[in-house]
C-alpha cells in the first residue's frame, strides 16, 4: 500500500510538468486555434537558459530563475510574431508544418550551440526529503508540486479576474467581435505566447532538476505527453489540462513500477485512445457546433 502510494505522488509530479506544459498547448489553441508544436522545445531552451544563467554568468539562483522565464517568454513572442502570426489565415496544414518546422529549428540551433553531448547539471533544488508514514517525498516533488499548485492558481486568477484575462477569454469566443469591442488581438494572442511558454520555462527548470541532464531532444518527449494531457483533458480547457497532466503523470507511473518500463508510453497513449473514444471532446471539453 505505501509502495503504490508513493508511486501515485512520483506519479503527480511527472504530472505537474506535464500539467504546466499543457497549460500553454491549450492556451494558444483556445485563443488562435492552432496547435504549437514547438512548445515542447521551449523546455529545451529554459533549461539551458537555467544552464548559462547559473554555470555561464554565474547568476544567483532567484536571478537565474528570472532570467530563464524572461528568455523563454520573449522567445514565445518572436516565434508567435515571426511564424505564426503570417499563417493566421492560412490553412491549418500550412500551420502545422510550420510549428513542426520551428521544433527543429530550435532543436538544430541548440545541437550548433551546445552540440550533441548531455550536459550533468546539478539540481538547484536542495530541500530534503519528508518522510511521511511508510513513503519518503523527495524535496524536489515537494517543490514541483508546490509550483504546480502556485501557477495554477496565479493563471486561474489571471483568466477570470483580470481585465487581460477578460480579453483573452472574448478573442478566444470570437476574435472580430472582440476587435469591434476594442480589444488589441495581435498584443492578446502575444500576451498568450508569452504566458504559455513562461509555464514551460517553469517545467524545464523542474524537469532539468528532476533528471541533472541537458540535451537538445530534452522537450520532445515530454511536449508529446503534454500535448496527450491537454488533449486527453479537453484542449481548449485549462482545468482539463491540469487534470489531463495530473492523471497522465499517475498513469505512467503506475505503469512503470507495475507493468513495464517499457510499455509505460505505450500504455499512456492507449488510455488516451480509449478516452477519446467514449469522450472525443476529452474529460473536460466541450463540443462545439461549427456556425456556418
Amino acid at each position: 500500500m505505501w509502495s503504490v502510494l508513493e508511486q501515485f505522488i512520483n506519479g503527480l509530479r511527472s504530472g505537474s510538468i506535464y500539467a504546466l506544459i499543457a497549460l500553454g498547448y491549450t492556451m494558444v489553441y483556445g485563443i488562435a486555434k492552432m496547435i504549437n508544436f514547438a512548445h515542447g522545445d521551449i523546455i529545451m531552451v529554459g533549461a539551458y537558459a537555467l544552464y548559462v544563467a547559473i554555470v555561464g554568468l554565474k547568476m544567483p539562483i532567484f536571478a537565474a530563475v528570472i532570467f530563464t522565464i524572461v528568455v523563454c517568454s520573449v522567445l514565445g513572442i518572436v516565434i508567435e510574431k515571426v511564424a505564426y502570426k503570417p499563417l493566421r489565415k492560412a490553412p491549418s496544414l500550412a500551420v502545422l508544418i510550420t510549428a513542426i518546422g520551428m521544433s527543429f529549428l530550435l532543436q538544430s540551433v541548440a545541437l550548433l550551440i551546445f552540440n550533441a553531448d548531455p550536459i550533468a547539471f546539478k539540481s538547484i533544488i536542495t530541500l530534503a526529503p519528508v518522510t511521511l508514514g511508510g513513503i519518503t517525498i523527495s524535496g524536489i516533488t515537494i517543490v514541483t508540486l508546490a509550483v504546480t499548485l502556485v501557477c495554477m492558481v496565479a493563471l486561474t486568477f489571471f483568466i477570470n479576474k483580470t481585465k487581460a484575462g477578460s480579453a483573452m477569454r472574448a478573442v478566444s469566443e470570437d476574435k472580430a467581435a472582440a476587435q469591434l469591442m476594442g480589444i488589441n488581438v495581435n498584443r492578446t494572442i502575444s500576451m498568450t505566447f508569452a504566458i504559455g511558454s513562461a509555464l514551460a520555462a517553469v517545467a524545464g527548470i523542474m524537469f532539468v532538476c528532476q533528471y541533472q541532464s541537458i540535451k537538445p531532444t530534452l522537450g520532445a518527449l515530454p511536449g508529446i505527453k503534454a500535448f496527450v494531457a491537454a488533449v486527453l483533458g479537453g484542449i481548449g480547457s485549462i482545468p482539463g489540462a491540469m487534470i489531463g497532466g495530473m492523471v497522465l503523470g499517475v498513469i505512467e507511473s503506475l505503469s512503470k513500477a507495475y507493468i513495464s518500463s517499457e510499455l509505460s508510453d505505450a500504455i499512456v497513449f492507449g488510455v488516451l485512445v480509449l478516452v477519446l473514444l467514449v469522450k472525443p471532446s476529452g474529460l473536460l471539453g466541450k463540443n462545439r457546433i461549427e456556425k456556418v
